[in-house]
Formats: C-alpha cells, sequence, structure tokens
C-alpha cells in the first residue's frame, strides 16, 4: 500500500481494511492500473471501471464507510446499490456504500468482473 493510499484512507484501519477487500477484487479481474487522487482511488483498464471515495453524508464518514463505485452496460438491481444513474446511453455507473470489508462479497466480486470486462472492451472500440 502507498503512502499515498494511506494518506487518502487517513490511515483509519476500518478503511483500510475495506480499501484492501476491495483492492484485492479488483486484482483478481485482471490487469489495471490504480490512481489515487484527492478525492477518489480509481482502477481502469484503460477505461475506469471501479472507483473508491468518501462518501458525502457526514454520518458515512465518521461510521468509517467508503463508496464503491463501478460502471456496467446495464442498470443493476439490488437493494445494495445506492444510486445507479446512466450518464450516457448503455452504460450505467453504480454506487454502494461499503462500511466493513465482509461485504466486498462473491456479489460484489461478481459486479467488479463484470465492469473490467465492460471497459476492456470499451477500450477496443
Amino acid at each position: 500500500m502507498t503512502g499515498e493510499v494511506l494518506a487518502f484512507l487517513g490511515g483509519d484501519p476500518g478503511k483500510i481494511a475495506i480499501f484492501e477487500a476491495y483492492e484485492g477484487a479488483v486484482l483478481s479481474c485482471g490487469e489495471s492500473a490504480m490512481r489515487v487522487t484527492k478525492t477518489q482511488i480509481s482502477w481502469g483498464n484503460p477505461y475506469l471501471f471501479a472507483m473508491l471515495s468518501h462518501p458525502r453524508r457526514a454520518a458515512d464518514r465518521r461510521a468509517g464507510a467508503l463508496l464503491a463505485t463501478f460502471g456496467l452496460h446495464r442498470r443493476l438491481d439490488s437493494p445494495r446499490i445506492l444510486q445507479a444513474v446512466e450518464p450516457y446511453p448503455g452504460r450505467w455507473t453504480h454506487h454502494l456504500l461499503l462500511a466493513r470489508p465482509e461485504e466486498v462479497d462473491g456479489e460484489v466480486a461478481a459486479w467488479l468482473a463484470e465492469a473490467w470486462a465492460f471497459a476492456r472492451e470499451k477500450g477496443r472500440k
């Protein structure tokens, strides 16, 4: 883990554990590059397909949660999804609140794998 990632997470052990679980799921999808900015940690292949950021709600930030974001060609129908928007036709951006590393389960890993493949195909067109 880089110093940039630690700084972004504020050294919070809970956020670090969530990041490690999410990164593990992202890396299991295939080759990708991670980028850390002031507002998010993102992974691309070459297009962005997965991100982590701090939630906007103060209560969620205080609880140590992170907001996971990923893009798919379809809208997911799951109670776990906080918000789904279609910024472009055929491209859906999904937001999911992660409060514990265990929440990065097989379902989230499958969504990330689908997002990785979607971004990869988009890059080949």
